[in-house]
C-alpha cells in the first residue's frame, strides 16, 4: 500500500495495526529504529538544505527516486511526515516475536520492478501458503473447494453464474486490451466507460445473481472499493496495467494467488525493502519532516516541512494525489492537477490479523483463503512465517464494511472480526494468542488506502494532469504508474520514471 502513519494499536498487549523469520525480526526493528532515530536527529541538528532535488514521501516510490537520483551524482532529501519508511507498507511488530504487514505485502508475475529492488537489497521471497482448500462462506453455507482443478480458483457458484462470470471476465479483459496504460483517457471508447459506473456495467451484464456475487467480491477485494464507486474506464485501466510491456494485463492476474498477484511474500516483511533502501540513502532520508508548503522562489524551490527547509532546482511529490492537494502551493496548482486531486480520493481498507499458536486451519486441508458474502471480513489469507512456528489469519475490511467501522472501538473491531473467523474456521479461531489491526483510513498520512480511485468523468476529463510537471515540481507514486497502479511496483515503477524525468530536467 505509499506515505503515512500514526503508530499502531496492539490488542492483547497495549497496540495497532494483500508476512517473517523470528530470528531476523529484532534486526529489522534496529534497523528501523536506527534509521529513523539518525534522520529525526538530522532534521534537528541541520534546520536548512540545498539540494538539486527534494522528494515529497519516504515511500517506495520516493526512495526509488532517490536512488536513481543520487546513483546519477544528484543531491537530494527526501522529506518523509511519519517516524518511519514505506508509507503504505508497514511491518507491525507480534507481541511473541515476529512481524506481520499492515499493508502492501503481495508480489506475484509481472512485478518485475519491485522483485528487481528485493533482489538488489537481498530480501528474499517465499511462496503465499496455498496448499490445501479454499472456503466459499454464501447464503449461509460453508463449501470448502480445490483450487488446481477445471474452475482453478473461483469458487463453485451455481452453473450458471459460473458460465455467466466467464463471459463477463473475458469481456472485460478484452475491454482492457483497448485501453492505453499510459493514458486511458484517449481510449477509442473513453468517454463510453467513463461515464458509467462498474456497478451500472455489472448489472447489465452480470445478469444472475450468483455472477453478480463474484464480481461484487473481486471488486472490493482489489480495489477496496464498491462497484458503484468506481469508473468503468478506470476499472478497464486497472486490469490493463495488471501486466507489463510484454504481458497483457488481465483481471485473473489481478484476483489470483498462485500465478497472481497474491503469489509471493517477502522474508522478514515488506517493510523490510523500503528500510534497507532509505538505509542506503543515509541522511538524505528525514522523517518525523511532514510537508507544509512548496514554494517557487528565485528559480528554485523552497519546501517547508516539520523542522526543516530544503531549496532545490526541482522537487518529487511522491504521495497519494490527496495527500499531495494538502500541500500549499504557490504559485498556486494549474486549476487541471488541483481538481485532479479532489477527484481521487482513497479507497477504504484495513487488515486484521490474529495470531494463534499453530496455523491450525492447515490441519484440516484449508490454505486460509476465504471468500464470503457476508461479514466484516469477505476476503482473508493465511499470514503466517514460512517455518509456520505462529499461524495468523489475515482478513480485509474493505469499503462499504471499513467506513462503517471507523468510529468503532478496536475492541468492537476486534470482536466482529473474530466472529467471522470463528464462522469460517470453527471455536479455535475464536481465542487468538494476540490481535494486530491497521485501519487505514483513520491514518493520518494516508487517510484510506490501498489506492486512489477514479469516478465516472475523473479520467477523461483529469486525467492527462496525473503525470504531467507543473515547472519543476514533479508527481509520483503508485497512483502515476502506468503498470500496477495501487500495487508495490507501481511504486517502484514510478519512481523509476520520474527519476528519469527530473534527470532530463536538470
Amino acid at each position: 500500500m505509499a506515505s503515512e502513519r500514526q503508530h499502531p494499536r496492539r490488542s492483547g498487549e497495549g497496540g495497532l495495526s494483500r508476512r517473517s523469520l523470528l530470528g531476523r525480526t529484532a534486526a529489522v526493528a534496529a534497523g528501523a529504529t536506527a534509521l529513523t532515530a539518525t534522520a529525526a536527529g538530522t532534521a534537528a541538528a541541520a534546520t536548512t538544505r540545498d539540494v538539486d532535488v527534494a522528494i515529497v514521501g519516504g515511500g517506495l516510490a520516493g526512495l526509488t527516486a532517490a536512488r536513481d537520483l543520487v546513483a546519477a551524482g544528484r543531491t537530494v532529501t527526501v522529506l518523509e511526515a511519519r517516524d518511519r519508511v514505506g508509507g503504505r507498507v508497514v511491518n507491525l511488530p507480534l507481541a511473541g516475536g515476529g512481524v506481520t504487514e499492515g499493508g502492501g505485502e503481495f508480489i506475484g508475475p509481472t512485478q518485475d520492478r519491485i522483485k528487481a529492488l528485493a533482489d538488489s537489497l537481498g530480501v528474499a521471497t517465499f511462496a503465499t501458503y496455498n496448499t490445501g482448500k479454499n472456503l466459499l462462506y454464501k447464503d449461509g453455507k460453508k463449501t470448502p473447494y480445490a483450487t488446481d482443478g477445471l474452475l482453478g480458483s473461483v469458487p463453485p457458484v451455481d452453473v450458471a453464474g459460473l458460465a455467466n462470470a466467464a463471459i463477463v471476465q473475458a469481456s472485460l479483459d478484452d475491454m482492457a486490451k483497448q485501453v492505453p496504460v499510459d493514458a486511458p483517457w484517449t481510449a477509442a471508447k473513453a468517454a463510453e466507460w467513463d461515464k458509467q459506473t462498474f456497478e451500472s456495467w455489472l448489472n447489465a451484464n452480470a445478469v444472475v445473481p450468483s455472477a453478480k456475487f463474484l464480481l461484487d467480491v473481486a471488486c472490493t477485494s482489489i480495489f477496496s472499493a464498491e462497484p458503484r464507486e468506481l469508473s468503468l474506464l478506470f476499472v478497464l485501466f486497472y486490469i490493463a496495467a495488471a501486466g507489463n510491456a510484454s504481458t497483457p494485463g488481465t483481471l485473473e492476474r489481478l484476483t489470483e494467488t498462485a500465478n497472481g498477484a497474491q503469489e509471493q511474500r517477502f522474508v522478514g516483511g515488506s517493510q523490510l525493502v523500503p528500510i534497507k533502501l532509505a538505509a542506503t540513502l543515509g541522511d538524505r532520508v528525514v522523517v518525523n519532516a511532514p510537508v507544509r508548503t512548496i514554494t517557487r522562489s528565485g528559480g528554485k524551490y523552497v519546501v517547508t516541512a516539520d523542522g526543516i527547509t530544503v531549496t532545490a532546482r526541482r522537487v518529487v511529490v511522491a504521495v497519494p494525489p490527496p495527500l499531495a492537494a494538502r500541500i500549499q502551493y504557490d504559485p498556486l496548482l494549474p486549476a487541471a492537477r488541483d481538481q485532479l486531486t479532489q477527484r481521487l480520493p482513497m479507497a477504504s481498507v484495513g487488515k486484521a490479523i490474529a495470531i494463534y499458536d499453530t496455523p491450525f486451519w492447515r490441519a484440516d486441508g484449508l490454505n486460509g483463503q476465504v471468500v464470503s458474502d457476508t461479514g466484516v471480513i469477505s476476503s482473508t489469507f493465511d499470514n503466517s512465517p514460512p517455518d509456520a512456528s505462529y499461524g495468523a489469519l489475515m482478513g480485509f475490511i474493505e469499503a462499504d464494511e471499513a467506513r462503517k467501522l471507523d468510529a468503532a472501538s478496536e475492541a468492537e473491531v476486534r470482536a466482529a472480526v473474530l466472529k467471522d473467523y470463528v464462522t469460517y474456521f470453527g471455536e479455535k479461531a475464536a481465542s487468538p494468542s494476540s490481535f494486530v489491526l491497521q485501519r487505514w483510513n483513520n491514518e493520518a498520512y494516508t487517510r484510506g488506502g490501498p489506492v486512489s480511485i477514479a469516478a465516472p468523468g475523473v479520467l477523461t476529463q483529469y486525467g492527462p494532469a496525473l503525470r504531467a510537471p507543473v515547472g519543476g515540481i514533479h508527481w509520483a507514486g503508485t497512483e502515476t504508474s502506468v503498470y500496477w497502479m495501487g500495487f508495490m511496483d507501481g511504486a517502484v515503477r514510478s519512481g523509476e520514471r520520474v527519476a528519469k524525468e527530473v534527470l532530463a530536467a536538470l
